[in-house]
């Protein structure tokens, strides 16, 4: 049985400008980035539903992560939903669904990620990651 991950985060944002900054180049890689020196980030997308969002992360080309994102649904600005696949560094896969939420309250957006169906073993790698990027994506909104 899974429990899903969820996290959200009010960003001083409208929900237009969140939306459109997370699924363009500059907020997709800073959701993936860190501080730690020479990690990689690549990412490219297809945001279209049937589209692919592939992104390549990791501390160096000998340990990377690959997340693809086929989107579901693509309902700007309010909700994304995507399966996703994620190959690990040592090329296993796991396959989840996740979706992102972008709901208006004065003038900020509460943003809200859900991920179904991860294995237990990796929701607590991920509630511990995703801080982190929400924390980035912010950050790019403001710049």
């Amino acid at each position: 049985m899974s429990e899903d991950v969820q996290y959200a985060r009010m960003i001083d944002a409208g929900r237009e400008k969140v939306f459109d900054t997370f699924t363009g180049p500059g907020g997709q890689e800073a959701f993936y980035e860190t501080d730690e020196p020479g990690w990689i980030v690549e990412s490219k997308c297809d945001l279209r539903v049937g589209g692919v969002w592939a992104i390549t992360f990791g501390p160096s080309r000998s340990v990377l992560y690959r997340h693809e994102h086929l989107f579901r649904v693509i309902d700007r600005p309010h909700r994304l939903l995507v399966e996703t696949t994620e190959t690990r560094g040592d090329g296993s896969t796991i396959e989840f669904e996740t979706e992102w939420r972008f709901e208006q309250q004065d003038g900020k957006t509460l943003m809200t990620m859900i991920q179904r169906g991860l294995p237990a073993e990796l929701r607590e790698e991920h509630r511990i990651g995703v801080p982190n990027a929400f924390a980035n994506l912010a950050q790019a909104i403001k710049e």
